[in-house]
């Protein structure tokens, strides 16, 4: 099987700087409890510049360099970033496996897809760029291959062929093993992976049992180990603790786009769009604060997210600080993308759902609706508003495909033609008619309208079980200074209404 691996240096480094820009060049370190003592988890490239080891006490580090700022580190909040990177990565891979807290394994046996390996370690890297990361990928048949290379490897993407991966891992220094490994092969003053791959198979046994001989194997580009994709969680949701509690929208606005960066990635690598989310404010000392969003549309975009984030946040008074943001996808549907039109400003149909997501979340859901296509003959019957609802999955029409669509359907393909723009009920004209019975022109709202033209009829009937039953004969009827409309012959009294208007 062939499999990528897409190493983040120092990925909680930058994971913090992504979710606080302001630390973009500053010296910093991430700090853990280590034995009783708070020791330097990981540092920023300026920390290590002033001596900030991983291992050091952070008394120890921050008398290196004074201005030294810390944080906590949180392994579990960096291995559910690294989860949702990828899960971001869905789109070109079908599964991942994690290797927190700096990298992860993903199925590349799909590259062909996208113009091969080497095409797909770069849009790999690209996603990783939308959410503002940066690393290296190496693509092989092995799984320590590809780890070793990336993390190693001179390249930002590399692709080792099959059955060259001992030849690839040759020139790499005894860092590519891990710590206690290298210690035992340094001891016998080796420096690079083939030369333990050079060594007498029976030798390395001997001196370090089956785990040396499996060492020594990897070194050579033999590697068996199993690769076991990630299991996705069913419910979707994003969570940043802040470093310190806030008051304000303001300091807020970094966590908001941080978590919807990501929530919008894993939306888009899932191929879903979200439909309703819940905003979730955890407060000190306690408490939490429920918001609910209703989108007007399916989205997955993190920009739109975050401006529907902001109008629902921004005017927000809370009683106690916020210590913890999260956001989290209650109801979702299939992804089907936006066509824009020629000439559409994307800025400007995005500030329109904002407005619309507004009122749904403000109004309730029954605010805003759509027209529902209902099993009645009579057309101002034959729609009626329904709840917003997601689109659903498509499903074929249940026809005999192998027939022209006329005969399909069973009619003409020029009557199918409705306006789209009906009227709740057909409105009375006033009609003047020819001698022939033709209409001349037509009374409407106290004005009068000459017919330049008129095409039909098409002739509706139906419900005759019941006291509504009807018998019409559809015109489309083009007036002067009012535009083609759809106008219809009552039999039973012999007058003329008006059901809608076409564009």
């Amino acid at each position: 099987m062939r499999r990528g691996y897409l190493h983040l240096v120092r990925f909680p480094v930058q994971r913090k700087v992504v979710e606080s820009p302001e630390l973009a060049g500053r010296p910093f370190v991430l700090v853990e409890e280590a034995r009783g003592q708070r020791r330097v988890a990981f540092a920023s490239t300026s920390a290590l510049r002033a001596g900030a080891r991983p291992g050091l006490t952070l008394t120890a580090a921050c008398a290196l360099e004074p201005a030294l700022g810390n944080f906590p580190y949180r392994p579990e909040a960096e291995t559910a970033a690294l989860a949702a990177l990828g899960e971001a990565l869905l789109g070109l891979s079908p599964g991942f496996q994690l290797s927190a807290p700096e990298g992860l394994w993903f199925d590349a046996s799909a590259a062909h897809l996208v113009g091969g390996e080497e095409a797909l370690g770069s849009r790999v890297l690209e996603v990783c760029a939308e959410q503002g990361y940066r690393g290296h990928v190496a693509v092989a048949s092995e799984s320590f291959t590809a780890r070793a290379l990336a993390r190693h490897g001179a390249r930002r993407v590399e692709v080792v062929a099959e059955g060259q991966s001992g030849r690839a891992l040759s020139p790499l220094s005894l860092s590519a093993l891990e710590s206690r490994e290298a210690e035992a092969f340094s001891a016998l003053g080796l420096s690079t992976l083939g030369q333990v791959a050079a060594l007498p198979p029976a030798a390395v046994t001997a001196r370090g049992g089956a785990a040396g001989a499996r060492i020594q194997a990897r070194c050579r580009g033999a590697d068996d180990t199993p690769f076991v994709p990630a299991v996705l969680e069913e419910v979707l949701e994003e969570r940043v603790v802040l470093d310190g509690p806030v008051e304000s929208f303001e300091p807020l606005q970094f966590a908001l786009k941080t978590l919807l960066d990501r929530l919008g990635a894993r939306l888009s690598g899932r191929g879903w769009a979200a439909v309703k989310l819940t905003f979730l404010l955890k407060l000190d000392p306690s408490g939490c604060l429920e918001l609910p969003l209703t989108l007007a549309r399916p989205t997955a975009r993190a920009k739109l997210l975050l401006d529907l984030a902001r109008h629902r946040l921004s005017e927000l008074r809370v009683e106690h600080p916020v210590v913890e943001v999260a956001a989290r996808v209650d109801e979702h549907g299939e992804d089907s993308g936006q066509q824009l039109s020629l000439g559409e400003v994307p800025e400007g149909d995005a500030a329109l759902e904002v407005v619309l997501s507004r009122l749904v979340t403000t109004l309730g859901d029954e605010s805003l609706f759509s027209s529902a296509l209902e099993a009645a003959f009579r057309p101002e019957a034959a729609h009626l508003p329904r709840r917003f609802q997601p689109p659903e999955a498509r499903r074929g029409l249940g026809m005999d495909l192998g027939r022209p669509v006329e005969s399909a359907l069973g009619r003409d393909p020029v009557a199918w033609e409705r306006p789209p723009r009906l009227l709740a009920q057909p409105a009375c004209l006033e009609a003047e008619l020819s001698s022939s019975g033709g209409m001349q022109a037509a009374w409407l709202n106290g004005r009068r309208h000459g017919v330049t033209m008129m095409e039909g009829p098409e002739r509706l009937d139906g419900e005759w079980w019941s006291e509504a039953a009807f018998s019409r004969d559809y015109y489309r009827v083009f007036f002067e200074g009012l535009g083609p409309a759809w106008v219809f012959r009552d039999a039973r009294d012999g007058r003329y209404y008006l059901q809608g208007l076409f564009d």
